[in-house]
């Protein structure tokens, strides 16, 4: 069998009993029906499971469905509609448990493997590879997501919230949405902010986020501006637009600027963006700093809590 299968097969045998069918119920006319299904995979010995908001909000009741077909009552520990992430728990058993990766050398072109049970075919695989990094996407909501993996593994309806894994079989991200009409795009948002989101999530069952209003694009600094500012970054956020009424239209940094520091803190990607963000000491005013073509500027900027 040739290398690369190998590494698929070897991959999917390490994660495939984490991956699981996640169906929820509500109340339509007087009964308790299906009203959806999506997927999720289990992060903890104890049965915290990933995945998306958009999958089991407003769910009466969620059932989950493991790869031997055992089926158990989950119960929902903390919802994010922002980051599109949700973390629900399953209780009383012994449960195979995904191993989550580090994201911080991903490489654009890396093989991805996703797992997921698009239109109820369960544990069904998938690979492509990272098309790009550090994506902003906006949600059919109308929010936007930071620090998304953007890949070209096929997903599908019921993929949502399962896992995009590397080679070694880590899970790097968490599958959340599709480009309807689109082929070749889907997106993950990055194991790093998943993390960061569970903390808080099975703590306190919701997250503090403060909001700016960018869309960004991580991107690598020119070797001559790093040494000219000497700057402690290697990367930096491209702005790619900037949200009417928001924080980010209200400061003075442009659709274009390269932002290098936020809060008197280097930014190499979106999820030391995010650190910042989900700090609720962040509602005053701070510093943020961007290279607008050669020229290194100082701004301020006010961050405000975002709305429920």
């Amino acid at each position: 069998m040739d290398s690369y299968s190998e590494t698929i097969i070897n991959a999917v045998e390490k994660i495939k009993n984490a991956v699981v069918k996640i169906d929820i119920y509500k109340t339509i006319k007087g009964k308790l029906r299906p009203a959806g299904s999506g997927s999720g995979f289990i992060f903890s010995s104890d049965g915290y499971i990933f995945t998306n908001s958009h999958v089991v909000t407003g769910a009466e009741k969620i059932r989950v469905t493991l790869l031997d077909s055992t089926e158990v009552e989950a119960s929902l520990v903390g919802n994010d509609p922002d980051t599109d992430l949700a973390i629900i728990k399953i209780y009383n058993g012994k449960y195979s448990v995904a191993k989550l990766g580090e994201t911080d050398d991903l490489k654009i072109g890396q093989l991805v493997i996703a797992i997921g049970n698009p239109y109820g075919y369960q544990h069904t695989v998938t690979t492509g590879v990272i098309s790009a990094l550090g994506r902003t996407m906006q949600t059919q909501s109308g929010r936007l997501v930071d620090n998304v993996i953007q890949t070209d593994a096929a997903l599908n309806p019921g993929n949502s919230g399962g896992p995009m894994a590397n080679g070694e079989g880590e899970v790097i991200g968490v599958n959340t949405a599709v480009i309807r009409g689109a082929q070749g795009l889907s997106f993950a948002v990055n194991i790093s902010t998943a993390k960061e989101i569970a903390t808080h999530l099975i703590k306190d069952g919701k997250i503090f986020k403060a909001y700016l209003g960018f869309v960004l694009q991580e991107i690598d600094l020119n070797p001559k501006l790093i040494r000219y500012y000497n700057l402690p970054n290697k990367r930096g956020l491209f702005v790619v637009a900037i949200e009417e009424n928001s924080p980010a239209s209200r400061s003075q940094v442009e659709e274009g600027d390269i932002i290098v520091s936020f809060n008197n803190k280097p930014i190499n990607n979106t999820n030391d963006l995010f650190k910042e963000l989900t700090k609720d000491k962040i509602l005053q005013m701070v510093d943020i700093s961007v290279v607008r073509h050669t020229e290194k500027y100082n701004f301020g900027i006010f961050p405000v809590e975002r709305a429920a």
